[in-house]
């Protein structure tokens, strides 16, 4: 249960404080801060709950990470559902804290509410196929550089430092394409406050990041099993 309870608040201050920073501070002028800002934000989110609770429940913060670490046979899979649970639940308190505090401004509209979208949807009009790509290639190289990073002879205490870097360098990519996913908990969470093509959009969101991750277990299974 405490690695449940973990996962939740981890996950809840990834979307409070990545997707925060989008709806809050990205598009005023005097204080935005821009698709740089909201990609450090997402990287610093994952940096600070690795050395808070990295130590507890290994610091997942996302299904498609989850599943990645047991593709790689570093998870067991009777706690796969129990983790997803808790990390879509955590996601969806983010966003509703961050729904709060949003809504108490004068004129407040969600303007997608830092959702996920393709066609339309996109930030910079990109695709279907090109967001499928997208979301596939990013999570698959954020679960190369987990396994790796976490791997018994990587160096030791550098590992959170290494990822939130990886998602950092994921979001300045791939912002322009999908608004970036790679976490269907992250998705799931803005989706619902927003409704409408969101929710018709988010089985890209789900899908993807799991086929990502689970062609990167695979690999790095291969490359540099464990034992």
């Amino acid at each position: 249960m405490k690695k449940l309870v973990a996962e939740f608040i981890g996950t809840m201050w990834l979307v409070l404080g990545g997707c925060g920073s989008a709806v809050l501070a990205a598009g005023y002028p005097e204080l935005g801060i821009g698709f740089v800002g909201v990609s450090l934000a997402f990287g610093l989110t994952v940096v600070t709950m690795a050395y808070a609770i990295g130590h507890i429940s290994g610091c997942h913060l996302n299904p498609a990470v989850s599943i990645g670490l047991w593709m790689g046979g570093r998870f067991e899979a009777k706690e796969l559902v129990p983790y997803i649970i808790s990390q879509v639940l955590g996601g969806i308190a983010g966003a509703g804290i961050l729904y709060i505090i949003a809504s108490g401004k004068a004129g407040f509209e969600l303007n997608g509410f830092a959702s996920n979208g393709y066609g339309a949807h996109s930030p910079d009009g990109y695709g279907m196929t090109a967001a499928l790509v997208t979301e596939i290639a990013m999570t698959f190289m954020f679960l190369i550089v987990i396994l790796g990073a976490t791997h018994s002879k990587a160096p030791k205490g550098f590992a959170g430092l290494a990822i939130g870097l990886a998602l950092t360098l994921i979001h300045l990519i791939s912002i322009p394409v999908t608004n970036t996913s790679v976490n269907p908990a992250r998705s799931t969470s803005q989706a619902i406050f927003n409704g409408g093509w969101a929710m018709d959009q988010l089985w890209l969101f789900w899908v993807a990041p799991i086929i990502g991750a689970i062609l990167a277990g695979v690999v790095y299974k291969y490359l540099s099993p464990e034992e």
